[in-house]
């Protein structure tokens, strides 16, 4: 963060219109565009059954529910086809869950292989599961674009519904259904789910034809799934959201918020087991912990080649198969950040040597052997550092030149690809912040600059967002400051206020606050390899503030910061839970020496 662009002050008018909150709310609420009393109840107290939608809007809802009851009163084989990231996998849990507690036992979860597969449906799979004996295939977080494997499943005699959130393209497969609230003629009015969200809500109209008593002898146990018990499924569509970076507004927000309670007190033995061993309260579990935590270690599964390996972990019923699916998940997840590591130092070098000082609007940077897999998290770190949208690609096992993109949080990569010329890109996919891509071998040498033609076409017709309280196109800008604070504001009320927003994530990011000209008392690194920052500040009244920076020795303020020097500090308000002990502390965004 290189200046201090704070949000303005409302005007009394503004204010008059969120009576009865604080002045710390009313502010945070009016710059997340929620202006007026009532949307900021049903902001900061969601509920579920207010602010989720009918699943019948949804276009083919009402034909894909009665073809799975069908599929499950004739006692027909059904496949649940799921992406293999940590939106995919809990909407296999889900299905497996629900398939489960309706005593359904014909049905096999299938999630395919990263790097031999890649993303989304392929012949292959299909030929297998047909091979099996399936008759009706669901998938989950993908399929949307998957013409070719659509129609071999056809021509195989096996039904396709497809539930998905991708962005459609212009030709849609010939499924049975399909659910996606993203496609012309969808009435749905949140246009926000995740994957795993749009499957809950599948699961929602199958219940609800069900209670309804439009099919009597519907069979599967679908008779005897108790009202409301789909609730409890929220915990996988909890995480799903979180890990997914869909904003966390609308019907999303009811589902973290809901879907975080149900985590909190989930009796999932692998979920638990897993916690345990990163020595997480389950009672206190946040958003951080999902997004830090547990999403890295759903998606190292699949990124290192083992992707059952997390559903089986958040499925597991027996003691000894949840320990030892968390022993594997931790065990993947460290040899995915070594890699990865690896890989950032490379990609970061490869930058200077090319580019020096004068990076361009877009980085794009291939090489055949890099991992498709792991380049999302490698693009994501690099978008963070040099602030510009990030493109990488590898070769998968079958020779294919794939990649993943990542937004520095202002360009929408879907619509940049979209942007370039034809014959560039041979299909591509992802939301605003991600996205995947497959190049033409042909076309990966002018990759780059077909890209940065684009950015430069997108840059000159799009107008600049204001910083007003309702900021243009529902954008938040995230890097803002909220708010200047003084170091005497830091306290437990501050907290409160702030947590009545939670969970955060995108769409709703953390507060966050300057503390202008404060000195640190002390300055120490800390943690195994020395790689943490930890500035301690004392208020007025002689109580000690600390202020933490994971991983933040790299920063170039950690090389010049030094006690009772001033600075400008630029940082969120948490709350630590450490070793089940309650401590406030700031976590630091930035410093500035003054």
């Amino acid at each position: 963060m290189t200046g201090h662009q704070i949000r303005r002050q409302m005007t009394a008018t503004e204010r008059s219109g969120l009576g009865g909150l604080s002045d710390v709310v009313s502010h945070l609420l009016f710059h997340r565009g929620v202006t007026e009393d009532v949307s900021a109840a049903k902001f900061l107290v969601p509920d579920y059954e207010r602010d989720t939608h009918d699943p019948f809007l949804f276009k083919d809802a009402e034909k894909a529910a009665e073809r799975i009851i069908m599929a499950i009163r004739d006692g027909e084989k059904i496949a649940i086809y799921a992406d293999y990231d940590a939106d995919g996998i809990p909407g296999a849990v889900i299905w497996n869950d629900f398939f489960k507690r309706i005593g359904f036992v014909d049905f096999i979860i299938y999630i395919p292989h990263r790097h031999n597969e890649g993303f989304g449906l392929n012949e292959n799979a299909i030929d297998k599961i047909v091979a099996q004996g399936v008759k009706l295939l669901v998938t989950v977080d993908c399929g949307i674009a998957d013409v070719g494997p659509v129609a071999r499943a056809r021509e195989m005699g096996m039904d396709v519904i497809i539930t998905d959130h991708h962005e459609p393209p212009l030709i849609l497969p010939l499924a049975y259904a399909i659910v996606d609230h993203k496609q012309d003629g969808c009435a749905y009015p949140d246009k926000n789910l995740c994957g795993s969200g749009v499957a809950f809500k599948v699961i929602q109209a199958v219940l609800k034809k069900v209670k309804k008593g439009e099919r009597r002898k519907e069979g599967g146990g679908l008779q005897n799934f108790r009202d409301g018990h789909e609730k409890w499924l929220l915990d996988m569509v909890g995480i799903a959201t979180l890990s997914d970076m869909v904003p966390l507004t609308g019907e999303n927000r009811v589902f973290a918020m809901y879907g975080l309670q149900v985590l909190r007190k989930s009796p999932r033995k692998g979920l638990m087991r897993l916690l345990a061993k990163l020595k997480i309260a389950q009672k206190h579990l946040t958003e951080d912990d999902i997004a830090f935590m547990i999403t890295p270690r759903i998606n190292a599964a699949s990124r290192m080649g083992v992707p059952m390996d997390a559903f089986h972990l958040l499925a597991a019923d027996d003691d000894t198969l949840a320990d030892e699916y968390a022993d594997r998940l931790e065990s993947v997840n460290n040899e995915r950040k070594g890699v990865v590591a690896s890989l950032v130092k490379e990609i970061k070098k490869t930058i200077v040597e090319r580019h020096g000082a004068a990076v361009p609007s877009v980085i794009v940077l291939g090489n055949p052997d890099w991992r498709p897999s792991l380049l999302g998290l490698a693009a994501n770190s690099c978008a963070e550092e040099y602030d510009r949208p990030v493109f990488l690609w590898g070769r998968d096992g079958d020779g294919c030149i794939k990649g993943s993109c990542r937004s520095e949080g202002r360009t929408h990569v879907v619509e940049l690809m979209r942007a370039v010329s034809q014959g560039v890109l041979t299909q591509f996919g992802g939301h605003k912040h991600s996205g995947g891509f497959v190049v033409a071998s042909d076309a990966v040498h002018y990759l780059e600059q077909r890209l940065n033609e684009a950015a430069d076409l997108i840059n000159g017709t799009v107008s600049d967002i204001g910083l007003a309280g309702t900021e243009a196109s529902g954008w938040i800008h995230e890097d803002l400051i909220d708010l200047e604070l003084s170091l005497d504001a830091v306290d437990y009320r501050l907290y409160d206020d702030i947590a009545k927003l939670a969970p955060f994530g995108t769409g709703n990011p953390k507060p966050i606050f300057l503390f202008r000209n404060v000195r640190p008392e002390s300055v120490r690194q800390f943690g195994k390899a020395n790689d943490h920052v930890e500035l301690i500040f004392k208020n007025s009244r002689g109580g000690k503030i600390p202020a933490i920076s994971f991983f933040g020795v790299s920063n170039e303020w950690a090389k010049s910061v030094q006690p009772n020097v001033p600075v400008d500090l630029v940082a969120s308000l948490e709350k630590s839970m450490f070793r089940g002990r309650a401590e406030l502390r700031l976590r630091v965004i930035d410093v500035i020496l003054v």
